[in-house]
Order: C-alpha cells, then sequence, then structure tokens
C-alpha cells in the first residue's frame, strides 16, 4: 500500500510521506506537513497522537479517515489539494 499512496500523491502533484510503524524518531520524520492524513484503523493511538501534536506545530490540515484504501486517499487529496 505505501508504494500505491506515494503514487496517488503524484498524481495529484503532492509531494508524501508515509509512515505504517510508530518509530522513535517519528516527530523529527514529520517535519512541517500542510497536511496530515491519518487512516485511524491502521494506526496506533500513540502515533495518531504524536502526529496530531506534530500537525498541531506546524498549523496543517488533518484529515482523519477509518478506511485505508487508496480511493479514500484520492478523494481526500481531490478536496483538499486541489
Amino acid at each position: 500500500m505505501v508504494r500505491q499512496y506515494k503514487q496517488i500523491c503524484k498524481e495529484h502533484k503532492c509531494k508524501a510521506k508515509v509512515f505504517t510503524q510508530m518509530s522513535g524518531n517519528l516527530k523529527e520524520k514529520i517535519g512541517s506537513p500542510d497536511l496530515v492524513v491519518l487512516f485511524t484503523n491502521t494506526v496506533s493511538h500513540k502515533m495518531v497522537r504524536c502526529a496530531l501534536d506534530e500537525a498541531e506545530k506546524a498549523q496543517a490540515d488533518v484529515v482523519r479517515c477509518h478506511t485505508s484504501s487508496g480511493s479514500a486517499l484520492a478523494e481526500i487529496l481531490m478536496e483538499k489539494c486541489s
């Protein structure tokens, strides 16, 4: 799915970082995004909390989606990046 997510983002002219697991230095890896998409059914609560904290610091938009499908991501990007 990571490759598919990156391809969908590329098609919408969005630069993407995809995180599937919580790592110790996730805060540093996130950077300062414009948009954070959280697929809530596939990540831990700790990872969600970390991503939300970093999104708040960067004043980034946050979209939570229970479905982690490629079409769900495409819909989000069509709405947010167009």
